[in-house]
């Protein structure tokens, strides 16, 4: 196996490990034994655990993000538009809840995150065309976005024994706003994050 396929390789188990265990449940060793390397290999590529749960998802950001830029492009109501982000939002939730966590309590994924941020924020504001808020306002958004997308996903408000029409409902609103040119979102490529080809 030359060093870039052990890269590949380590990268594509370490994303099936942390998609279904989640950051916690994921093992190293395990990654490496499963990658077909020794753990020392694990080790010129990446710091530890972390530094490997960063990799995988900046990758799986950018799939995120064209994934909900065609979303975007597709036609149909709003309410559709809501219960499509939302269904999407249900997938690989034990990897979301680690990057939710993470982002609070581990200082490399917070920045990772805020990165991964700014670029949606770039993407929005490519998407939307002539600025219509500020950097700041579109960032507030963005948040909003993520906190009600994850309140309905992970049904919290069912969990409450709340009704979630008017979680739905200020979502819709949010993505109207972000609704402007559904043609020209299915066509935009988003690069996948690259490595660098020498270790870590």
């Amino acid at each position: 196996m030359t060093r870039d396929e052990s890269l590949e390789a380590l990268m594509t188990t370490a994303r099936s490990e942390f998609l279904r265990y989640g950051f916690d449940g994921t093992d190293v060793n395990r990654i490496a034994r499963r990658s077909g390397v020794a753990p020392t290999t694990f080790y010129r590529w990446f710091k530890d655990k972390t530094d490997v749960f960063i990799a995988v998802y900046r990758r799986w950001e950018a799939r995120e993000l064209q994934s909900m830029r065609r979303l975007m492009a597709r036609e149909g109501s709003t309410a559709a538009l809501v219960e499509a982000c939302v269904a999407h939002h249900r997938t690989h939730p034990i990897f979301r809840r680690s990057v939710r966590r993470l982002g609070h309590e581990d200082a490399r994924v917070r920045q990772a995150l805020a990165a991964s941020r700014l670029e949606r924020l770039e993407a929005l504001k490519a998407w939307i065309g002539e600025p219509r808020a500020c950097d700041a306002d579109l960032g507030v958004e963005l948040l909003q976005f993520e906190s009600l997308v994850t309140v309905l996903a992970e049904a919290d408000l069912g969990e409450m024994g709340l009704d979630d029409t008017a979680a739905r409902r200020q979502f819709g609103v949010l993505l109207g706003r972000w609704r402007v040119q559904p043609a020209r979102a299915a066509n935009d490529e988003v690069a996948e994050p690259q490595l660098s080809a020498a270790p870590a």
